[in-house]
């Protein structure tokens, strides 16, 4: 017969066989860690996600990753996912930072932009203007003098549309030069190359990393980069700085966690993009994919995205783009 005794020992037995494995069930051990990324597959986060969720076991042991594609409302879906996850360190996000920043400028979100746990920048991919190789436009002058003769004289496509860091460096073009250029926002770089191409477009504005390829080919031309300096890979094509005009603009791409992630797993996720961000073999590969590197960890990420965050919200009150066309 089986009394109350023995149930009540039996389950004080599987209670301290279940106490040590518990105990050694600790992050990131026990399950797989999320990297929500808010948009499509292939895109420049995307690659970023994939490319460090590779190297992150490394300095990990016992992490797993999976990569989720949480698209919609521009990044707003995913971003707002990571914001409100769990603050357990199984929730990761690969983010353009500008995208949540200009999100909250133009319409309600479910995310304070100052209150992500900031991991580590990795990219800053440059934004840039683009030509046909046949254009008759050559340079930042010959875009402005174009430009100049009337407004909407010139047509500009932006791969990543209104309020993307593509149509940011338009506005700033736009107020910098003193000029009007017809905006044609676009869902995606893809299109916006293919009108280009296609001679729909007299200007395409685009991140450097996705034009390097038909700039090798000799399909297109780069009028300037929106760098403070020129990226090694265009190292013949000048900023837009030394071309006159003080503009810059691009998208930075890095890793936050929800607010208010431990301070013990914070340092060492921080430890872990600190390694992998310096390791030869990554940076080969990085090199590989064409991405322009701007390692910021921690503190120092958080710093500069409140920086570009008080840039674009004076942009936003002298121009509010989501009033414009």
């Amino acid at each position: 017969m089986i009394t109350r005794r023995a149930l009540a020992g039996a389950a004080l037995a599987g209670a301290a066989i279940a106490r040590p494995a518990l105990a050694q069930t600790t992050w990131p051990a026990g399950r797989a860690i999320e990297v929500i990324v808010p948009y499509p597959p292939s895109g420049g986060i995307d690659i970023v996600a994939r490319l460090l969720t590779k190297y992150l076991p490394q300095q990990l042991p016992g992490a797993t990753f999976v990569v989720a594609n949480r698209v919609g409302a521009g990044g707003q879906i995913g971003n707002e996912a990571v914001f409100n996850a769990r603050p357990d360190g199984y929730t990761l996000g690969t983010v353009a930072t500008l995208s949540f920043i200009t999100k909250a400028l133009e319409r309600p979100v479910r995310w304070k932009t100052e209150e992500f746990t900031y991991i580590a920048n990795v990219v800053d991919d440059p934004g840039a203007f683009w030509v046909r190789a046949d254009s008759p436009l050559r340079t930042i002058a010959d875009f402005r003098e174009a430009a100049a003769k009337r407004a909407e004289a010139v047509s500009v496509g932006t791969a990543a549309g209104t309020s993307s860091d593509d149509h940011l460096l338009l506005l700033a073009f736009e107020a910098a030069a003193g000029v009007k250029a017809l905006h044609v926002p676009y869902n995606g770089t893809a299109i916006a190359i293919r009108d280009l191409l296609g001679g729909q477009l007299d200007v395409a504005s685009y991140n450097v990393s996705e034009g390097l390829s038909l700039f090798r080919e000799g399909r297109t031309r780069c009028l300037g980069q929106a760098a403070p300096e020129r990226w090694s890979a265009m190292a013949d094509v000048p900023t837009i700085r030394e071309q006159g005009l003080d503009v810059l603009g691009g998208s930075a791409r890095g890793f936050v966690a929800p607010p208010g992630l431990p301070a013990e797993i914070t340092a060492r996720l921080v430890d872990a993009f600190r390694t992998i961000l310096v390791d030869p073999v990554f940076l080969a590969e990085a090199e590989r994919l064409n991405l322009p590197m701007r390692p910021l960890i921690g503190d120092a990420y958080r710093s500069a995205v409140m920086t570009e965050a008080a840039a674009a919200k004076a942009l936003y009150e002298r121009s509010p783009w989501s009033t414009n066309p």
